[in-house]
């Protein structure tokens, strides 16, 4: 599983089969949580008369939903805007009408002044205000020029979001907490998601049971930071996220929870007992660490060091021996010596992962790390990054190989990409592929793993009978 911040997912607003009178296509960058995000962005705009379409030539409205992890983002949005800019002359030259144009997301938080300077847009808004996208329309009619809205009113963001409409998939996403109060020295989300906030619980419960109504067997909670989740319970008690988890696993037609991305100073005692209590909680966890070097974590204002980590690995596999971790890792931050890569290395070693995301560290504007002077050379940095990739490849790849002749429990998502082919999720997350009937899909089945590479298995389906929850 990806962090929800980690960059990634690029992903296309689904077309519609109606041609409606007003069109909006939203494409989306970086994390899971911007997923989440622009499907409620099209249920807030559907409550206005739009409906999503897969083309941004048919569209009245394009919506860039940004992300500002990966490197060089904003000019990322830049690039993306010189098109979109060359297709709305196109069109008022043809007489086709107008293109609105609308920067969502955490590079509009982040830079909305730099893109309105730059950029002829017409709406900017942050990941805590899209949920006022059709008053900002309407206000943009007699505006002259674009408006900005980077607020961070996340409660009255939840509160006045409509009701999520019918999205036809066997797993979702449901954000529980956004925001972040770590201030990583090398992490921009608190500058772009604001403060961390939690949702309530009845609102969280309210939306899994629509969620299972749907069709939805499996949920995974986001957040910046979901193991710091502290919501308002039904009787006004604060909950934490096991009590929270405890909660969903009773809705009914739910059969699989996860949750990302969870910060190592937040993994309670009782969060590890829930990996042990509640069947439902699969076994895999994404916990970064981003450095093996305590020199290095307390510059990124980590608050732990690795003795910490690995403590916290020990309890969860004490708790769950079956389950299997992914992480982050950051190569070449500020400072960062032979001595402290080499601890990074013998960390994974120690570890052995399912499945990370590693990148080469880069400068995000306004954060403390971007003025440090002890830059690490790009060539330092590439090199480290390529030894520390030949290692987790070697990791991912002994995970996956290891499943082979095991039962495994398939979540079962999506035609395949050859005709009678079907195509699901392990409980660790790893894609599956199998012979099989369509039907199968949004239902669990046993398989057999015949095969393993380092991003998939294949498999065989051991019988036709599928779970009846």
């Amino acid at each position: 599983m990806q962090d929800a911040c980690a960059p990634g997912i690029e992903q296309d607003a689904r077309p519609t089969a109606n041609a409606p009178e007003k069109r909006v296509f939203i494409k989306t960058f970086g994390c899971q949580m911007n997923v989440y995000d622009s499907e409620r962005m099209a249920d807030a705009l559907g409550a206005a008369g739009f409906v999503e379409t897969g083309a941004p030539e048919d569209a009245d409205l394009v919506i860039l939903n940004t992300c500002h992890i990966r490197e060089k983002a904003a000019e990322k949005v830049f690039s993306e805007l010189g098109r979109l800019r060359v297709l709305r002359e196109a069109r008022r030259q043809d007489g086709g009408g107008n293109l609105m144009i609308a920067v969502a997301g955490c590079v509009a938080q982040a830079e909305g002044e730099e893109i309105a300077r730059r950029a002829a847009v017409d709406i900017i808004v942050g990941p805590q205000s899209y949920h006022r996208l059709p008053e900002l329309i309407e206000r943009r009619a007699s505006t002259r020029g674009p408006v900005i809205e980077t607020e961070f009113p996340a409660a009255e963001k939840f509160a006045s979001l409509p009701a999520p409409k019918l999205r036809a998939a066997p797993s979702a996403f449901l954000t529980v907490q956004e925001g972040c109060d770590k201030f990583c020295t090398f992490c921009v989300v608190p500058y772009t998601r604001g403060a961390e906030y939690s949702r309530p619980v009845a609102q969280i419960v309210e939306e899994a049971k629509r969620l299972a109504e749907r069709g939805v067997r499996e949920i995974t909670l986001l957040g910046q930071n979901v193991n710091a989740w502290a919501g308002e319970g039904p009787s006004g008690k604060t909950w934490t996220l096991p009590d929270l988890l405890a909660a969903l696993s009773e809705v009914a037609g739910i059969a699989r929870l996860r949750f990302t991305t969870s910060h190592p100073n937040d993994m309670s005692d009782a969060l590890v007992s829930a990996h042990r209590n509640l069947p439902k909680l699969m076994p895999y966890l994404h916990l970064p660490f981003q450095s093996g070097s305590d020199r290095i974590l307390k510059a990124m204002n980590r608050k732990h060091r690795m003795e910490d980590y690995l403590r916290i690995v020990d309890r969860l596999r004490d708790a769950r021996p079956d389950l299997a971790l992914s992480t982050d890792i950051i190569v070449g931050f500020p400072g960062e010596t032979d001595a402290d890569f080499e601890e990074t290395m013998r960390m994974v070693e120690r570890v052995h992962f399912a499945q990370a995301y590693s990148f080469k560290y880069s400068p995000r504007p306004g954060t403390p790390a971007a003025d440090r002077a002890e830059q690490v050379p790009e060539a330092v940095k590439s090199e480290r990054l390529a030894r520390l990739h030949a290692l987790l490849f070697a990791q991912q790849t002994a995970f996956n190989a290891a499943m082979v002749g095991r039962t495994l429990s398939v979540l079962w998502e999506s035609r395949g990409r050859n005709e009678g082919q079907v195509v699901g999720r392990s409980p660790y997350l790893q894609p599956v592929y199998a012979e099989g009937d369509p039907a199968l899909i949004g239902h669990i089945a046993d398989v057999e793993i015949a095969g393993a590479s380092q991003n998939s298995l294949r498999a065989v389906i051991k019988n036709l009978d599928v779970d009846a929850t």
